[in-house]
């Protein structure tokens, strides 16, 4: 590793042992090897760095980072975020640029860690640079996903949880870009942060990028290529261990490749509620707009796979009612029911996206390429999705998800014009 010119470039990979949902993780085995291995070797592997280094407060870390040969410093256990444990690298390491790289990101590639790298060498009037990909409508909506929007020169205009820009009308469709939490700081504006004190929309949004926006500090924004996931849980994890075996070397997974979606019922196709007629008997409400929605994706060449715990008579009827040839019922492992759904339909998992609405479908979001969560779902059900739907199960959840795979394959006239729909209208149920 040589930087380009006279600018020395140090990449700090802060790691800490505590985590709410994964405690441990940069400590977690991938292919035999901890996290924090594959993120330090990934960094290793940018031209443009002088120096790679683990900041930890956590010996069981720096223990396991000297034992694979990596380099590490002690810093405080009281700092409250990964760009304060920065500044603390700074007064030890000697550096023009710092790249702050988080330690749950192994899938990161060093080529866009050059180019954040490079984007500040060749301007020294940028003080911030991070990195940002397109993303779709539905995974835009998820608030786990931070958004940015940029101006014509790729300065940050905003950070957000919520959905910016704001579509107001419903036949404008806006383009949107998901931040990456990577980034680089120039020496002499890492010495003034902590000065700037916490800002209201930091605390509003809890991101501490706006502090430097709110302070009037431009951020430069680099785009990339739609990139792997970090690890932020348990299910997030699996999927980085299935893309690290390499069983899936296709492109990211978006809603333009799905051959596959994988419903749930409960909760999905119904509104979860149960009820019982004067016999007894069970009876579930599903929504006419779903049905609708299986029979296009149907038409379309787009799979629709039926998955739920229980078995009944009424679900059995509906499933016929609908044409649905491809389900499992009575399922107690839901991951490995979509795997051998995913077999059955000849896809693979990049394919493959799944609707579900519960803790019990965890596992199957786990599976699929892309999940996405109804509206009415518990929020540690929508922490673990790509995307979050803006209707309730049973009120029409799944033709949302179905009109967005049909949009982003370019067959939205199937369903908002007369003649595409026509076309595809006989024998269709709802």
């Amino acid at each position: 590793m040589s930087a380009p010119n006279s600018q020395r470039i140090v990449i700090v990979i802060p790691a800490r042992y505590g985590s709410t949902r994964l405690p441990g993780k940069p400590l977690a085995d991938l292919l035999g090897k901890p996290m924090i291995q594959w993120v330090y070797e990934k960094a290793q592997q940018v031209e443009a760095a002088s120096y790679v280094v683990v900041a930890t407060d956590d010996l069981r870390i720096a223990d396991v980072v000297q034992h694979f040969g990596g380099e590490v410093i002690m810093t405080s256990p009281d700092h409250s975020s990964g760009t304060e444990r920065l500044i603390e690298v700074m007064e030890q390491v000697e550096a023009d640029i710092y790249i702050n790289l988080q330690g749950d990101e192994p899938l990161i590639r060093p080529s866009d860690i050059d180019l954040l790298a490079l984007g500040m060498l060749s301007d020294r009037q940028v003080k911030v640079g991070t990195l940002c990909h397109p993303i779709e409508p539905l995974e835009a909506a998820n608030t786990n996903v931070v958004k940015v929007v940029v101006s014509k020169n790729g300065d940050a205009l905003y950070f957000s949880r919520s959905l910016v820009p704001y579509p107001r009308e419903d036949d404008y469709k806006p383009s949107y870009l998901k931040h990456v939490g990577v980034y680089a700081y120039r020496r002499e504006m890492l010495s003034k942060y902590t000065s700037l004190g916490n800002s209201q929309l930091e605390h509003a949004e809890q991101l501490e990028q706006l502090r430097l926006l709110e302070a009037g500090i431009r951020v430069r924004t680099f785009q990339i290529e739609s990139c792997g996931p970090g690890v932020d849980t348990p299910a997030g994890l699996e999927q980085v261990r299935a893309l690290l075996k390499g069983e899936f070397q296709h492109s990211s997974p978006r809603l333009s490749n799905v051959r596959l979606l994988i419903t749930d019922v409960d909760g999905v196709l119904t509104d979860g509620g149960i009820y019982y007629d004067e016999n007894g008997e069970c009876l579930k409400r599903f929504h006419v707009r779903d049905g609708l929605g299986v029979h296009l994706l149907e038409e379309n060449g787009i799979r629709v796979a039926v998955l739920s715990g229980r078995d009944s008579a009424a679900l059995r009827k509906r499933i016929h009612d609908l044409g649905v040839s491809l389900y499992l019922l009575g399922v107690k492992n839901k991951e490995a029911a979509c795997l051998e759904l995913m077999k059955k339909a000849g896809v693979v998992r990049e394919q493959t996206a799944c609707i579900g609405d519960d803790a019990i479908d965890l596992p199957a979001f786990a599976a699929c390429g892309l999940a996405y969560a109804v509206a009415d779902a518990p929020e540690y059900v929508k922490r673990c999705a790509t995307g979050v739907l803006s209707l309730d199960g049973g009120c029409g959840a799944f033709r949302e998800l179905a009109d967005a795979i049909l949009e982003a394959q370019g067959k939205g006239s199937a369903f908002s014009t007369a003649a595409g729909f026509q076309k595809i209208a006989n024998g269709s149920v709802q």
